[in-house]
């Protein structure tokens, strides 16, 4: 996956401008407007902090996911959020997307986004990306998604950009995916790990 360095030198600036604005408002959204799956009185929530186009995400997101959900969420025993923290601007902007869509249709957008990851992000230039984030909402017929005017949509993207802040804030989150669990990062997130320390709380 060819990565477009001018696109991130111009995601970080934003994003230290967002870090600025932040220190005044002191605002705080990942509690409260995040994307979850399961019961929100399950004993175990577990935080994912993710990039889109990361590719660990991905595996994480199509191998992982489904055997906690399957094992625990289904349960009634974890409830899962998903926070992003993007990486670059095509993630940045999948993002916001995600953000515009109805909840029904979150997991599914989630899920073709990680599964064709490969295929969407890879454009030489950002509106070429954007382009193929365009065809991923139309394969999923979400004609409802006003494209641009979520893409510049400044309430969203300040959500964004703040989440990302609290997480590197408060749980030191600088590399994704970054697996939180009941307020502790767990090291090494894979399955196994993830299953003992469920099992070690419930």
């Amino acid at each position: 996956m060819k990565i477009y360095s001018k696109y991130i030198k111009l995601f970080k600036i934003f994003s230290l401008l967002i870090i600025l604005s932040s220190l005044i408002s002191n605002n705080s959204y990942a509690d409260d407007t995040s994307f979850f799956i399961g019961k929100s009185d399950a004993p175990v929530k577990i935080k994912v902090f993710s990039s889109f186009t990361c590719p660990h995400c991905a595996n994480f997101h199509m191998k992982i996911i489904p055997e906690i959900e399957k094992n625990f969420v289904n349960s009634g025993k974890v409830q899962i959020t998903f926070i992003d923290f993007p990486l670059d601007q095509a993630a940045f902007n999948a993002s916001k997307l995600l953000n515009c869509i109805d909840k029904k249709n979150k997991m599914e957008f989630m899920d073709a986004i990680y599964k064709n990851q490969d295929r969407w992000t890879s454009g030489s230039n950002l509106e070429t990306i954007n382009n193929n984030l365009k065809q991923i909402l139309k394969d999923l017929n979400l004609y409802s998604v006003k494209f641009n005017d979520c893409l510049m949509d400044e309430k969203i993207s300040d959500k964004i950009l703040v989440e990302r802040i609290d997480a590197q804030k408060k749980y030191s989150v600088s590399s994704t995916p970054t697996i939180v669990i009941n307020e502790k990062k767990i090291d090494n997130p894979d399955f196994e790990n993830i299953k003992s320390t469920i099992e070690s709380l419930i």
